[in-house]
């Protein structure tokens, strides 16, 4: 097929902080040494921000950097933190852990709240203004590599205007290809290109596996009277008696608190359900008496890249680079990946304006940027928090717990030993014979809802005729394998409704509901045959999220 195609010195994939931050760094190095540079930032989502979720917490360091009189700037901040708490749950009370017993990498002085949606907007504002393109509602669908040099050249833009055959459609436009110098990915968690490259050029060799947690958030509006600007509140414990996580309260402006739950994905019971985790979560009497007389005003899912130091493959190859949460840079210790993915964007510029000023040739494999990372503050940080997801994963919340504080608060994060976690989060999942079910309450309407409700709140934009992005390697899996040995967990782990059994002819029969995805990729993590491959939709598809 004719494809159209656009050249540029810096493709770069994803409108999130890291890819924004790298985009910003790369223009203000090229108006500041008068070197002309084309950017262009390609970003699936329908708007810049729209496919954006986390808790948030910013810690400035990054900001800072990238605009050092961003005060004067109107970031879009929420409140700043006034005070942190730590508590941990039974089902039925709360129990305040002191401050000087928390791990200090929690504490939250001098970080603000803010909605990461919000966030990615302004630095896409700044980006243009410094003379990047960004093109949103366009979808990167496959890599463009020169086989014989065996290097990426760029991306090719998903086809718009397929049916679910794919047939071409009235007004079917082909994807252009966008051709780079150099390739940044920055498609965050479990990114579809970030995974094929890392697999095609062995990035992970001798590195742990990734690991994940599955997030979720609700923003409410609640009575003034039950509201205290700039509350930060951390829990342990309940409802996770048969996974490992936690869950936040963050009292932001306008009598707005968000509240979120994150669920290990290497947990082993596959009767457990994070989406009721969460609803459950609500219910506690310290959650329930904030909430009570609010109302829910939005809600997403989210999977994060938790594996930390331990994890990171070589980010560096054969005509670009890997970056923010496509590679795992979120530091798991301090629950935020914000200032770090934008630093790993910000080195990622200055590798490639220093190779472009050198004259290095299109293509190569930049591996200097490895000595970069490693003589900058996000080596060290994610350094020191090496150990306290694998602490976690080896010896549980509680002693896990106690380990990340002495590691964190008695040896600054330097303990003299590396633990390690090797077994991928799928591989920890047991047979549903050898684990009790749990018996999860009906929603309530008031604190509790069930999925279809709260993806409503999504603002969902599929195009419903058109080719599946949830693909099978194996259709009969489903039904031959995972339901007998593990009762199905798609029918629970994902947070969105997608996927059903339902019987057919007396026989069963897996169904996927593709047009309720909110690109979680938690099925493409958690799958125990990995037989769930998730790809982008036609662009512009998926999650519209405001103020998340």
């Amino acid at each position: 097929m004719e494809r159209e195609s656009m050249d540029f010195d810096v493709v770069i994939v994803g409108a999130g902080p890291a890819g924004l931050a790298a985009a910003c760094r790369l223009m203000q190095i090229a108006n500041d040494t008068e070197q002309p540079l084309s950017v262009c930032v390609v970003e699936k989502g329908a708007d810049v921000g729209s496919h954006i979720l986390s808790g948030a917490l910013l810690e400035t360091t990054a900001l800072d950097e990238l605009f050092p009189d961003w005060k004067n700037m109107d970031v879009p901040l929420d409140a700043a933190v006034t005070h942190d708490e730590f508590h941990w749950l039974s089902a039925d009370a709360a129990k305040t852990i002191p401050h000087r017993f928390v791990p200090k990498s929690m504490a939250n002085e001098g970080n603000f709240m803010v909605s990461a949606g919000n966030l990615c907007r302004w630095l896409a504002q700044q980006a243009e203004a410094l003379g990047a393109d960004i093109f949103p509602g366009f979808a990167a669908k496959e890599l463009l590599i020169d086989e014989e040099l065996n290097t990426i050249t760029g991306i090719l833009i998903g086809d718009m205007g397929r049916d679910k055959d794919g047939t071409k459609k009235d007004g079917f436009v082909p994807g252009m290809e966008l051709r780079g110098k150099y390739t940044i990915f920055a498609e965050g968690c479990r990114g579809h290109l970030g995974k094929k490259l890392v697999k095609h050029y062995h990035l992970d060799n001798g590195k742990s596996p990734q690991h994940y947690g599955l997030g979720f958030k609700e923003v409410w509006r609640v009575p003034a009277a039950q509201h205290q600007l700039g509350k930060v509140v951390h829990t342990g414990g309940w409802p996770l008696t048969e996974a490992s996580g936690g869950g936040f309260i963050y009292h932001m402006d306008n009598q707005l608190v968000a509240v979120g739950l994150i669920v290990d994905l290497n947990y082993r019971n596959p009767h457990l359900s994070p989406f009721d985790e969460f609803q459950r979560y609500k219910t506690h009497p310290l959650l329930a008496a904030l909430l009570t007389d609010g109302e829910r005003v939005a809600y997403g899912a989210r999977a994060i890249s938790k594996g930390g130091f331990n994890s990171l493959p070589k980010m560096s190859f054969p005509g670009g680079l890997l970056i923010g949460c496509d590679a795992g840079t979120l530091n798991f210790a301090k629950i935020k990946g914000i200032h770090t993915a934008m630093k790993s964007g910000m080195l990622a510029a200055e590798t490639l304006a220093e190779a472009f000023m050198k004259g290095v040739d299109a293509g190569k494999d930049l591996d200097c940027f490895a000595t970069r990372m490693e003589q900058s503050w996000l080596h060290d940080e994610l350094h020191s928090a090496r150990n306290f997801g694998p602490a976690l994963h080896r010896f549980g919340t509680v002693v896990g717990g106690m380990f990340n504080y002495i590691e964190q608060n008695w040896f600054n994060g330097h303990f003299p030993m590396t633990l390690r976690d090797d077994k991928a989060d799928y591989r920890s999942l047991g047979k549903a014979a050898d684990f009790p079910k749990i018996d999860y309450p009906a929603p309530d309407g008031k604190l509790t809802f069930d999925r279809l409700s709260s993806i409503y709140l999504c603002n969902i934009a599929h195009e419903e005729d058109q080719p599946c992005h949830l693909l099978l390697r194996d259709q009969q899996i489903p039904i031959t394998s995972n339901l007998p040995l593990f009762d199905e967990p798609a029918q629970r782990y994902c947070p969105a409704g997608v996927y059903e059994i339902v019987n057919a002819a007396d026989k069963p029969k897996f169904v996927i509901n593709a047009q309720n995805c909110i690109h979680c990729k938690t099925c493409d993590i958690k799958d125990p045959a990995q037989n769930i491959r998730w790809i982008t939709p036609e662009g512009g598809s998926g999650p519209n999220y405001s103020g998340m």
